[in-house]
């Protein structure tokens, strides 16, 4: 291995592995080394390899003339064909590698690092620099979060209560991941909350809303802007029609008519339900009279 604080504690006077990095090697049954400092080409072999894919990668992606992706499991597909090509090359070599190498465990090792964290009261957690929310019902809880490259898995206890998609803070900056409909419902018992809250601006969701709550606040924020804005949100979660809500009162606000909670709730509420009358016959109650007389008797 190259000399990575990831793998040794560089600061001590003595070359020790991480806790972590032993119990990888240990799982595998392999001896870690480690290649001589300042000797950069003892590490050659893992280097240009690695450097190798960077620049294939950086050139499938000017032949494909754009490096937007729609979704992250497209980017991904995109990988694993150039990483295909690149495998198919080395075959031969690996097939005769093969026959020396021992065989895996029967189980694969943890691809995850656990964290505990604690709820705070504004409904949030700090895991790697970047604060989450979570539902407001586990405000207080200690959870346990196994931390995945992609994702974050909570647990309250032993049971799974959450699974949030991970994101990464850049440099030495913070980040946050907001979701309103985890404290949606806590906030409209509040509504005045919002106008204080440190993530007033990330729990409004990107597009149509955003563009809403700038027309709104531009003459001056008041604790009637928050209240409407808490409201469409809490309608948003509760009937599942945040695009069409935010479409349509963005719309009627720059029509200078602005709708009513009320009028928002009709439009996009559920139907009215028809509750059907169950007609019942009911027995003769006489019956009853046995029994007592029975515990009489």
């Amino acid at each position: 291995t190259d000399s990575l604080s990831a793998a040794y504690k560089n600061h001590s006077q003595e070359t020790l592995l991480t806790e972590r990095y032993t119990k990888l090697c240990k799982h595998y049954s392999v001896k870690a080394t480690r290649n001589n400092k300042g000797i950069a080409h003892e590490n050659g072999a893992i280097e240009s390899a690695n450097g190798h894919l960077k620049r294939k990668v950086d050139q499938q992606l000017m032949l494909r003339g754009s490096r937007d992706f729609s979704s992250l499991s497209e980017y991904e597909k995109f990988i694993n064909i150039i990483i295909a090509k690149i495998n198919r090359q080395c075959k031969t070599r690996f097939e005769e590698e093969k026959e020396h190498l021992q065989m895996l465990p029967c189980r694969r090792t943890n691809d995850f690092s656990e964290q505990y964290v604690k709820v705070s009261s504004s409904s949030t957690i700090s895991v790697k620099r970047v604060i989450y929310t979570v539902p407001s019902r586990l405000i207080g809880c200690a959870l346990l979060v196994h931390i995945y490259d992609d994702r974050l898995v909570l647990f309250y206890g032993h049971e799974e209560t959450l699974s949030l998609n991970r994101i990464y803070a850049s440099g030495t900056l913070r980040a946050r991941s907001v979701n309103y409909r985890h404290v949606i419902h806590s906030l409209a018992k509040k509504p005045n909350a919002f106008r204080s809250s440190q993530l007033r601006d990330d729990l409004i969701p990107a597009g149509d809303f955003t563009l809403l709550w700038k027309n709104l606040i531009q003459d001056g924020l008041t604790d009637a802007d928050c209240k409407y804005m808490v409201d469409l949100l809490l309608l948003a979660d509760n009937y599942d029609c945040e695009a069409s809500l935010g479409r349509y009162v963005l719309s009627e606000c720059e029509a200078n008519s602005m709708p009513s909670i009320k009028q928002c709730r009709a439009l996009f509420g559920p139907d009215k339900v028809e509750v059907p009358i169950i007609f019942t016959q009911q027995h003769n109650l006489n019956s009853y009279d046995s029994l007592i007389g029975g515990l009489n008797g």
